[in-house]
């Protein structure tokens, strides 16, 4: 094996990964070192001098000279005056013998292992090179370009030809990828699978939408703004919650930019996801109202001990405050932190209407309760949605619903 070679190319991949040269020195070091125990039994009286730059490598043996009838004439650092000779004639007892060891002196059985461990650890260090960039990396974006789609994740190569995951569960549901085409998402997590680093991205986590809030708002990469909070249902809704402590900037107006020129490419991102941009506030029931825009709350009645609050509002409010697939009071809830429950104003409810509580005899108590937990709390309003809705919405069984449905049709035929 021509050590030169070896150790100039070893030199050249640590230069280009960015290796330290002393780390580098001292991974040639440990293989040397380890050929050198595997023969000697032990290193301790070695000297290994590399010139990575040049490709050179030096191994020098140090032994006392002692008498050839000495006791000591076996341990590892003592050698004979007779044997000492042999290397250098007018050596004498007590000086101290530097021998230096040729490559080809440990056979060609130890130099090929030599050069597998070497390769070994090179790859070792490029997988914890690799480990350690992305764990520095984790909850920032970057951008892969798919080069294969699977069933359940999509593999994308980094500039540098690393291999990232983006698994189905972190794709937004609208997202559709061909070979060649660029991804943004962040580096979710890295972790180590079977010695190789695993690097997955997501795309449906509230921080990479927290990540373009700062790359297209330079008031939040400054920090002028602060994002307090970010709750999503991917590639559908999302709430933001975003404050500023200098009175001088609108913290929703800048996010949301002019004519929404800011938010409209975060929009295009996500899949047109619905962004609401939310003043945040210390003030909880301004904050539940804020979080459950577009409604508007008449009152609010809190119970901090079960972390719950019961918000009431007009009759049209409620399909606003809910949203579509219960979507908005959702995330509203997720936001402020509290179980939302909403309810229409009783003095509201129209004559001919009849809260559900007056069907306790024919309806069960937990049947109305799942269906004021939803905002319906009258007949006409449970009567308005359709079977489907219902079921949707709620935790009923599809026989429950048209069971209740028939109930109420009957109190006005």
């Amino acid at each position: 094996m021509d050590t030169g070679n070896l150790i100039e190319s070893f030199a050249e991949f640590a230069k280009n990964k960015n290796v330290d040269r002393p780390t580098m020195i001292r991974i040639l070091e440990d293989v040397f070192r380890t050929m050198i125990r595997k023969k000697y039994e032990t290193d301790d009286n070695f000297d290994i001098i590399i010139n990575a730059d040049k490709g050179d490598l030096e191994i020098w043996r140090f032994r006392e000279i002692v008498d050839d009838n000495s006791e000591d004439i076996w341990d590892y650092d003592k050698i004979s005056l007779t044997d000492a000779r042999k290397i250098e004639p007018d050596f004498e007892i007590g000086e101290e013998v530097a021998e230096e060891i040729k490559l080809e002196d440990f056979g060609r059985r130890a130099v090929m292992t030599a050069r597998q461990t070497l390769i070994q650890k090179i790859k070792d260090l490029e997988k914890d090179i690799l480990f350690q960039k992305y764990k520095d990396l984790v909850s920032e974006i970057i951008v892969g370009e798919v080069y294969q789609t699977l069933s359940r994740e999509i593999l994308l190569i980094d500039g540098e030809g690393n291999e990232l995951i983006l698994p189905k569960m972190e794709q937004i549901g609208k997202d559709r990828y061909r070979k060649g085409d660029s991804v943004r998402a962040i580096v979710h997590r890295v972790e180590m699978h079977n010695g190789n680093p695993r690097i997955v991205l997501s795309r449906t986590s509230p921080t990479f939408l927290e990540r373009l809030f700062e790359s297209e708002v330079p008031e939040v990469y400054d920090g002028l703004i602060t994002i307090k909070k970010v709750v999503r249902e991917p590639g559908e809704r999302a709430k933001v919650a975003v404050e500023s402590y200098d009175d001088r900037i609108d913290p929703v107006g800048a996010c949301v930019g002019m004519k929404g020129s800011r938010i409209h490419s975060i929009v295009r991102e996500l899949q047109n996801e619905n962004i609401d941009v939310i003043n945040f506030t210390d003030n909880l029931d301004l904050f539940i109202a804020r979080a459950l825009s577009p409604a508007k709350i008449q009152s609010i009645k809190l119970e901090e001990e079960n972390k719950r609050v019961s918000v009431f509002l007009k009759p049209d409010q409620v399909s606003l405050a809910i949203g579509k697939g219960g979507q908005n009071i959702k995330l509203a809830s997720k936001l402020v932190g509290y179980e939302i429950d909403v309810f229409r104003e009783l003095d509201e409810i129209e004559e001919e209407d009849v809260v559900l509580t007056e069907f306790s005899d024919e309806i069960e108590a937990w049947v109305i309760e799942e269906l004021n937990r939803i905002g319906l709390d009258t007949a006409k309003s449970v009567l308005a949605l359709t079977k489907d809705d219902l079921v949707r919405r709620t935790d009923l069984e599809d026989e429950t619903v048209e069971d209740v449905l028939n109930i109420l049709k009957q109190e006005f035929e």
